[in-house]
């Protein structure tokens, strides 16, 4: 089978985790147990995720011309994503996020950096990449008139758009009927869409709900796939691991509901490692997981 072809569309970030067993309140310094710097931002962890998992991968961002630009561009190559279209900016910082780890859950403050260069006009110059791919995925941690822009282009092409409103951003409503799908998490879906979300929303929501599940529309019914009995070690790739698989799975011609299987099981063998990357499985591991799941 020919291999799909995904564009993804978003930013890198070299991402700074401290794990704690004790969070600090307001004014309080505590000691953490282990720290790490680990390649990340939410458009290179979903590129990396479906290129793991056996997509061509093209990814189109910024980084800064600084060591941690040099080494998240080095993670690109080493796990299969064409890196040709991530340009560094001149005298300007590569993004980062700031992760606590604590309880098995997470805390995350982004610095945008050069994601901040990813601007309509650098669309335009990466624009046959994007038109000529089976799939494209965007998330919110580049300017919101880039992604507005993004889906526009897309739209007058016919080339399908997952859309991950993530971190959470109002956009126009046209950009909302502008994506295909739209895979929001059930804190995002409430405060992007509401508790009952447009009637012409409705089918293009596929919302994340952690250890429960997925749930969506299909041809006006509503639909639901379980969640997997696995323990988290950490939350923080979940999400983007879905959202690449998703993107495979789709540009492979698969069902909507097939895609968000194969998404599910994905991102719960992702959160059993350390690191949004450092879970991301393969193509046979998920293979391998999902039969015996099976």
């Amino acid at each position: 089978m020919k291999k799909p072809v995904v564009t993804v569309i978003g930013s890198l970030n070299m991402d700074l985790v401290t794990q704690t067993n004790s969070f600090p309140v307001k004014g309080e310094t505590v000691i953490g147990d282990h720290f790490m710097t680990v390649p990340g931002g939410k458009g290179a962890n979903q590129a990396v995720a479906a290129a793991r998992l056996g997509a061509n991968v093209n990814l189109i961002g910024r980084v800064g011309d600084d060591p941690f630009g040099e080494i998240l561009l080095r993670n690109l190559t080493e796990n299969s994503v064409f890196k040709a279209n991530v340009e560094p900016v001149t005298d300007c910082a590569t993004g980062v996020a700031t992760i606590i780890l604590h309880d098995r859950d997470n805390r995350i403050i982004v610095t945008p950096g050069a994601n901040n260069y990813v601007t309509k006009e650098y669309i335009v110059q990466h624009e046959n990449v994007i038109l000529t791919s089976d799939i494209v995925l965007l998330q919110m941690e580049i300017p919101l008139p880039t992604i507005e822009f993004v889906l526009q282009l897309c739209e007058a092409s016919a080339v399908p758009v997952i859309l991950n409103p993530a971190p959470a951003h109002q956009l126009s409503e046209e950009a909302w009927q502008r994506a295909t799908y739209l895979t929001p998490n059930e804190t995002e879906k409430e405060l992007l869409f509401g508790k009952e979300p447009s009637e012409y929303l409705r089918e293009k929501l596929i919302v994340t709900e952690g250890k429960h599940g997925v749930s969506f529309f299909e041809s006006g019914s509503f639909d639901r796939v379980d969640g997997w009995s696995v323990t988290p070690v950490d939350t923080t790739g979940a999400g983007d691991t879905f959202n690449g698989a998703m993107a495979v799975a789709l540009a492979e011609g698969k069902s909507k509901a097939e895609a968000i299987t194969f998404a599910n099981a994905a991102a719960a063998m992702s959160i059993q490692k350390l690191g949004a990357q450092g879970g991301m499985p393969t193509r046979q591991a998920l293979e391998e997981f999902i039969q015996v799941g099976d």
